[in-house]
């Protein structure tokens, strides 16, 4: 019988492609997440019964214990952008991991794959990553074996990157940037991430290492808006906004962020006062770290992707063409 594998937080944007992976590579994989209905969908990525979706809050200890009931490994992708409604980044990210890798070791499970994010850092500014280095700690004391996997940004269809800042730039006229907007990211396509989860779940050549997964490509922030604009025929001006004021428009987020928390139909926050931190800090991987190419993966470029499906936001959809100068 082939071996089965947990996956928290299966059902995101990453979860998806990540379950689609390993069950190609023919693991058993129970798909933990906190509203079940959301990921039936799952089943058809793999061979009848080989992909299974169990209820699990990750903020209750004896529901991760009960998700990991005869598993031999362990993925987990649970995380959050913004706190709010019990949704706090300490909470969810490094409590839940803890418990996930405190289990694991009681179970005798060395497989464990651990996602957390570039810039990670227990010493860092923002809560956010400050939360997902934590975790880091917690999972490497509990278990030495595992494997810790720090993406860029990533981008897909349906991703909340390249998505939101189209919808941005079709909503208004011009586009803040943040202290000159200089701050370097290095997006990685979702597809590749996946890849790289299924290369080291259950690979001991692996074991206890740190990859950091960026794209082939380095952009500043106020590249990436440029480059949108341009792909949605919508070119918009940025405006030098400073940071005091991109942290005032970050405390309205952080109210709406709360009050989703309640009433989850209220959008996601555009941005908070912690994303603000995080787009002062470059996100870009680290000379010397270990990424995709140590996997055997080469990294997909940002432009051979978020063409496709970035055409929706087009006046004339697929059908319209660059205007001839």
């Amino acid at each position: 019988m082939a071996k089965m594998v947990t996956v928290f937080g299966g059902s995101g944007f990453l979860g998806k492609q990540v379950v689609r992976a390993l069950a190609k590579q023919g693991w058993r994989v129970r798909v933990a997440v906190r509203k079940p209905t959301i990921a039936y969908d799952l089943k058809p990525l793999g061979d009848v019964g080989q992909i299974q979706v169990v209820r699990c809050d990750v903020r209750r200890e004896a529901d991760i214990a009960s998700a990991l009931e005869n598993a031999t490994a362990c993925v987990n992708l649970v995380g959050t952008m913004y706190q709010g409604g019990g949704q706090g980044f300490d909470l969810v990210h490094r409590q839940a991991a803890t418990w996930m890798a405190d289990m694991c070791k009681q179970r005798g499970i060395g497989d464990f794959v651990q996602m957390s994010a570039l810039g990670a850092n227990p010493e860092a500014a923002s809560a956010y990553s400050a939360s997902k280095g934590k975790a880091e700690v917690a999972v490497r004391k509990a278990l030495p074996t595992a494997v810790i996997l720090r993406p860029s940004i990533l981008f897909g269809p349906q991703d909340g990157f390249f998505t939101s800042l189209a919808a941005q730039i079709k909503m208004f006229p011009v586009m803040p940037a943040i202290d000159g907007g200089e701050t370097k990211f290095q997006p990685a396509y979702v597809g590749d991430v996946a890849a790289a989860v299924a290369r080291v779940l259950g690979n001991t050549d692996a074991y206890g290492q740190t990859f950091e997964l960026g794209g082939p490509e380095v952009f500043t922030f106020k590249a990436l808006v440029q480059y949108v604009g341009t792909e949605v025929m919508s070119p918009r001006p940025q405006i030098w906004t400073p940071v005091i004021v991109a942290r005032l428009i970050g405390l309205v987020g952080d109210v709406q962020a709360w009050a989703r928390g309640i009433v989850p139909v209220i959008p996601a926050p555009l941005l908070t006062t912690d994303q603000v931190l995080l787009l002062a800090v470059d996100n870009v991987v680290s000379q010397g770290a270990k990424g995709f190419n140590d996997l055997g993966i080469a990294p997909t470029a940002v432009e051979s992707i978020v063409p496709t499906y970035l055409w929706r936001f087009r006046k004339n959809g697929q059908f319209a063409v660059a205007a001839q100068g």
